[in-house]
């Protein structure tokens, strides 16, 4: 079996089955180049490689720059590789299927207090219509938690305002609903009645909620750049993005006794580990705990 062939087929396997984004597709892809440059190399064919070899393989990655997770995603790019091989190709086994990936360490997202997210939409100057969408777009972001790509994503024909739900395309163009707050449906009223009708509208573009003065929609960049203009406004000098803000709906909504399982599905996180990181976050409560229980408070 030659690897354009085996690629090819991988190819066409993660859109049509596993349904993944073009990002996570060529991520995939990726990993399994630098296997095939590595086995070149050494003129090892697809069908020689073994256990041994991608052991080898993983040591000659180890000495370049990069992180314990890159290694880790590397190793389980190959893994779903070699497994659809075995399904589709009926391979004996798995030669990447018992490596250990590297231990990796769980860093506590920043998140910002509700005063920070407070002073940052204050800041916004309203007397012009990019500022209306700014606040508006800010009001949807943090109020219902969504990816950067979610939010410059968002659809008109998305919005249920009248029962409080939109919908979005997370990962994997998985779809699903999320409730919004009468905040952020407030500005989002009056800026579709009021701001986004006076936007030119580029062709094409026509459903997409938050578009920028060329009427086409915002890009991921320009979302950042926002915010980092806003947090230098107010002299916020913590690292900022805008996940920052979802991370903050995660954490205040569990901080405020919101059910794991129901923060879970309004992320769209696959799994509940996850989320559970938002539980460790929570300062005032573990503040609270050493004041009550430890006998130096």
């Amino acid at each position: 079996m030659e690897w354009d062939v085996a690629k090819k087929d991988f190819k066409r396997y993660l859109q049509l089955e596993r349904n993944l984004s073009s990002n996570s597709i060529d991520a995939y892809l990726n990993d399994v180049h630098k296997l095939e440059a590595y086995c070149s190399y050494r003129t090892i064919s697809l069908t020689q490689v073994d256990t041994k070899i991608v052991q080898q393989f993983l040591v000659f990655i180890n000495d370049f720059p990069i992180s314990p997770f890159t290694q880790a995603r590397l190793l389980s790019g190959l893994k779903t590789f070699f497994s659809f091989l075995q399904i589709e190709y009926e391979w004996e086994k798995n030669p990447a299927e018992l490596l250990e990936s590297p231990r990796l360490s769980r860093k506590i997202p920043s998140v910002l207090h509700l005063r920070e997210i407070d002073a940052l939409i204050e800041a916004i100057d309203l007397s012009t219509n990019e500022g209306t969408r700014n606040k508006t777009m800010l009001e949807v972001l943090y109020g219902c938690g969504l990816r950067v790509s979610e939010l410059v994503g968002l659809k008109i024909s998305n919005l249920y305002l009248d029962v409080e739900f939109i919908k979005v395309e997370g990962k994997g163009n998985k779809e699903r609903l999320i409730p919004i707050g009468k905040q952020a449906i407030k500005y989002l009223e009056i800026y579709l009645k009021e701001v986004r009708p006076m936007l030119p509208l580029k062709p094409g573009f026509g459903d997409f909620v938050f578009l920028n003065r060329r009427g086409a929609p915002l890009s991921r960049v320009m979302v950042f750049l926002i915010i980092k203009d806003l947090a230098k406004k107010i002299g916020l000098t913590k690292p900022i993005s805008p996940h920052t803000f979802r991370h903050s709906f995660a954490s205040h909504l569990v901080e405020g006794g919101a059910d794991l399982r129901a923060v879970q599905d309004m992320l769209g996180h696959e799994s509940i580990t996850t989320t559970e990181i938002y539980t460790h976050i929570d300062k005032d409560y573990l503040q609270s705990v050493i004041t009550q229980y430890h006998p130096r408070s």
